[in-house]
């Protein structure tokens, strides 16, 4: 019986086809979305894989679309962070679809890795949050604010034999579906067009307000709470449900998410804080954020967390006054998010001998003591005098009390022999 055409599957006009005089060869198609397609592709003259991003042809005709696609595409090819996924090249295509060359990866995101594997434990799971807030510094200092961070675009790459590296995808693309990955993606309207995940979306977000660097950290935060215990910081059903939870509630204490899970000392608080309903209540920046999770992993091998130069100076201006307000926050007092406040943050004041010192750091109890990291130390000028201890000064030569008394000796010497010889002298 001959099948009905009706019923056969579409097929893609793109599979098969050789893009830019050959330069690209589509073999499959490998993701879809909202916005278009993803393919893996073969370059010949390379002899590499490639992964080939096209923006579905029938949003072409939307100026505002292609405009953020074009811009944003030359923004992510400045973008050199090792983990961020690169881009190789981006333009349009004959037929006058939009197209965006990047890195061909092997390996998973990090949902499918957690749907499939289970809460992360966090030894696992920070190294890999720390490399995406090099990544996210980065583009920040660009100017480049992702909006719609979530597990589906943070991608465990396997690449070169490497285990959990991970690659931020998608910085700053327009998403333009009501459900894109994961059910419940929205597109939000003022001033513009705001896009993002509910489950994710930072308040400021979900209410459709102006919106900067914090924005992301807050999504990092709720990502990284639901990478260690398997559950997001809010029970909802809907994607209006996490909205409001979002804006009006503070989310469900870490250390009560999963009963009998247990996480170190201070990591909560880390976490909370990133989560404060404020922007001015979170880490300042993702560089901070990554510092102050970092003492939670139990090895420093095997991820780098590379921040930009920029970023370690802004850092070491700053240090003395992120000390006081992490200070601060873990003491409770007015002004920190009220979610939670259990334990000290990993920075907090270190009492010294007669003073305090604002800039070491407390270690959780089960991981070995690091030295304090040079960028986060001020200059020597901005250190008040109370808060370090400098070594004892070198007593000079020429103010000991012994050799004082040796000239004064000399000295009056001297002046009897002059004296005698004047008196011999007048004779």
């Amino acid at each position: 019986m001959a099948k009905n055409p009706g019923k056969a599957a579409e097929v893609d006009p793109y599979i098969g086809k050789d893009l830019l005089d050959g330069q690209f060869q589509i073999l499959q198609k490998i993701g879809a979305g909202g916005m278009g397609a993803v393919y893996k592709a073969l370059q010949p003259s390379m002899n590499r894989s490639v992964a080939v991003k096209i923006l579905h042809p029938k949003l072409t005709n939307r100026k505002d679309i292609v405009a953020r696609f074009r811009r944003e595409a030359r923004a992510m090819s400045h973008l050199t962070h090792p983990n961020t996924v690169k881009v190789l090249l981006y333009g349009e295509l004959e037929d006058g679809g939009l197209y965006i060359v990047m890195e061909y990866l092997e390996g998973k995101n990090l949902n499918q890795v957690v749907r499939k594997e289970g809460p992360m434990p966090a030894e696992r799971a920070i190294p890999v949050l720390v490399q995406v807030c090099g990544a996210l510094q980065e583009a920040h200092t660009q100017g480049i604010i992702h909006r719609d961070l979530k597990p589906e675009n943070i991608f465990l790459s396997t690449n070169g034999g490497l285990r959990d590296f991970p690659k931020v995808l998608d910085f700053g693309l327009a998403k333009v579906t009501e459900r894109e990955m994961r059910p419940g993606s929205i597109m939000l309207t003022q001033e513009g067009m705001v896009f993002g995940t509910p489950e994710f979306m930072s308040p400021e977000q979900a209410q459709g307000k102006p919106l900067d660097s914090r924005s992301d950290i807050y999504a990092l935060a709720v990502i990284l709470y639901e990478v260690l215990t398997g559950k997001l910081p809010y029970e909802a059903k809907t994607a209006m449900e996490y909205i409001q939870l979002h804006v009006s509630k503070p989310p469900i204490p870490l250390s009560q998410r999963v009963p009998g899970r247990t996480f170190a000392p201070g990591l909560e608080a880390v976490v909370m804080r990133a989560l404060g309903k404020r922007p001015e209540d979170r880490w300042s920046s993702a560089a901070e954020f990554a510092e102050a999770l970092k003492p939670y992993s139990t090895t420093s091998k095997g991820y780098t967390g590379m921040m930009p130069a920029q970023a370690i100076a802004d850092m070491r201006a700053r240090a003395p006054e992120a000390a006081a307000q992490a200070y601060g926050y873990a003491q409770g007092t007015p002004g920190a998010p009220a979610a939670a406040i259990s334990a000290p943050v990993p920075v907090a004041y270190t009492p010294a001998p007669g003073s305090v010192d604002p800039l070491r750091p407390i270690m959780p109890s089960r991981t070995v003591k690091m030295a304090q990291p040079e960028y986060l130390m001020p200059p020597p000028s901005r250190v008040a005098p109370s808060s370090r201890t400098a070594p004892p000064a070198p007593i000079a030569v020429w103010s000991s009390p012994g050799y004082l008394v040796g000239i004064a000796l000399v000295c009056l010497s001297a002046g009897i022999l002059v004296t005698l010889l004047i008196l011999y002298l007048v004779r």
